[in-house]
């Protein structure tokens, strides 16, 4: 049995913290607070606790999805990006800008947060933007 240990940042939220993951025979076995990392301190929230839970799950997305006669089928991403290229445009022209709307993250720094928010105003030409941070 091959065991290692390998630290990473949980993606659960925007606060960062440190977590270190048992890897045993290549796959993510349970999840520990990374005691050194200065933001969380050893500690963690019930969703750091369990993450190894959703990166294994059974359920978890693993590649693109699109819709083909009602139902999702496996895809490329070049594909996926196409389609919701083309989805995004017709309604933009059915019901104008503002019925679309763009989510950005915590996870990514301030100057994507800034492109993400600027493609939105300038090509898109919505201010329906906003960000996930509920700390």
């Amino acid at each position: 049995m091959d065991c290692e240990f390998v630290p990473s940042v949980c993606s659960y939220c925007g606060t960062g913290c440190g977590v270190l993951f048992e890897v045993i025979d290549g796959r993510i076995n349970r999840t520990l607070p990374l005691k050194s990392h200065p933001v969380n301190q050893g500690k963690l929230c019930i969703k750091g606790w369990n993450l190894h839970e959703y990166i294994n799950s059974y359920m978890r997305l693993k590649g693109p999805l699109v819709r083909e006669n009602g139902r999702l089928e496996k895809a490329t991403w070049d594909e996926a990006v196409n389609q919701a290229a083309r989805r995004f445009t017709r309604i933009k022209e059915e019901h104008g800008p503002d019925s679309i709307g763009v989510l950005v993250s915590a996870k990514i720094t301030n100057e994507e947060n800034y492109l993400a928010q600027k493609l939105t105003r300038a090509v898109i030409g919505t201010n329906n933007v906003d960000h996930c941070a509920r700390l």
